[in-house]
């Protein structure tokens, strides 16, 4: 039997912040209550069925309407996003759900989950199961339509920063 050690937190984080991820913007809606959070703890799961995964804190009460609703998008963010990241990521003044929203434009396509118009692809999603694995949930979602715009420089997080590519 192996002896399991934790791994200290903190020094788990500073390893991962070298790690570039593509920021995400994950929304959501629950009758007339809508959440998004900017997120790069996402993936391709399959290309038949087309599905995908996110994965989300579990110990944020505001995240229990992505395990109730059902549905959510997977909005991929450009250089052109920053902002939109930001208020969505808590690093801006806070904001109300409104206010955020308001920072970009917001349609539906099947689901009903908020899709970002201007999105380099926008993956509407309706779940197909969820996963609790420690501090997080991971969410699979069957992709029910997409959306996708011209293509331009795309918005990465690494060491704690914004880049683009």
């Amino acid at each position: 039997m192996l002896d399991r050690q934790r791994m200290d937190p903190a020094l788990y984080r500073d390893a991962m912040s070298r790690f570039a991820g593509h920021v995400q913007l994950v929304t959501t809606a629950l009758g007339v209550e809508r959440r998004g959070v900017t997120i790069t703890a996402a993936c391709s799961v399959s290309d038949s069925p087309a599905t995908v995964l996110i994965c989300l804190n579990n110990s944020n009460a505001k995240n229990e309407i992505f395990f109730k609703s059902g549905i959510f998008a997977m909005n991929t963010l450009g250089a052109d996003h920053q902002a939109l990241a930001d208020a969505f990521s808590g690093k801006t003044p806070p904001l109300t759900v409104d206010e955020r929203f308001a920072a970009g434009r917001f349609e539906t396509l099947v689901t009903g989950a908020p899709v970002l118009a201007d999105a380099l692809a926008a993956f509407d999603c309706r779940v197909l199961e969820i996963k609790q694995a420690s501090t997080h949930n991971i969410i699979f979602g069957e992709v029910m339509a997409i959306r996708y715009s011209e293509p331009k420089p795309a918005l990465l997080y690494m060491n704690r920063g914004y880049h683009t590519l």
